[in-house]
């Protein structure tokens, strides 16, 4: 995939139509699921080929009350949120901080504190991605593997602008530039969209 020389994006790009407060959007719990079951399925699925086969330390950005994970879960799960309620109620989680990326992207962890860094259908919502892919890199170990998932469902008015145009094909193309400009290797795309459900396009990059 070929990469533009500079960072393309500029901050009218970030913009939504709900500027307002994310922590007081976010303040009431919702214990839904925002894909189908099928759908849901097929990204578990994914998750069980490339997540790796010995103990290992994930973390679910933008969390909420289920990552999604295969069984047997990593050794550790650190995830972050927007709402304590959902984080409690994580069954796989071992650990968890209520953050609000779009006013603070410096993540709480060490350099090189996980194998695995993972992000359900909320890319779309980052207003500093840019800040937050680099902080992904930081806590990722050297070989470790990022994901972003995203379909078309979403919370129309914390949509990022950049997000709300096109189609996947070039949702794929935002996510690749987020990776490629924060030091990853080049990024790899999987539709594991199905006829029959949501779509659904994973784009993962090693640090």
């Amino acid at each position: 995939m070929p990469y533009p020389a500079q960072w393309p994006y500029r901050d009218k790009d970030f913009f939504r139509l709900d500027q307002g407060d994310d922590a007081e959007f976010y303040k009431e719990p919702r214990l839904v699921k925002h894909l189908e079951d099928k759908t849901l399925q097929s990204l578990t699925a994914f998750y069980a080929q490339v997540f790796p086969t010995t103990p290992f330390r994930a973390l679910d950005l933008c969390s909420s009350w289920v990552s999604h994970y295969p069984s047997p879960a990593p050794e550790r799960l650190a995830a972050t949120g927007m709402n304590a309620e959902e984080l409690q109620r994580n069954a796989q989680a071992t650990d968890w901080t209520v953050q609000d990326l779009n006013a603070e992207p410096k993540l709480p962890y060490k350099d090189q504190e996980f194998d695995v860094v993972t992000n359900t259908v909320s890319v779309d919502y980052l207003t500093k991605p840019l800040e937050v892919f680099r902080e992904v890199y930081r806590v990722l170990r050297p070989g470790g593997l990022a994901i972003v998932a995203f379909s078309n469902r979403c919370f129309l008015s914390k949509l990022v602008s950049i997000w709300s145009v096109g189609d996947l094909d070039d949702r794929v193309e935002v996510a690749a530039n987020y990776f490629h400009f924060a030091g990853f290797q080049d990024a790899e795309v999987v539709d594991l969209s199905r006829p029959d459900t949501d779509p659904l396009v994973v784009v993962c990059a090693r640090r």
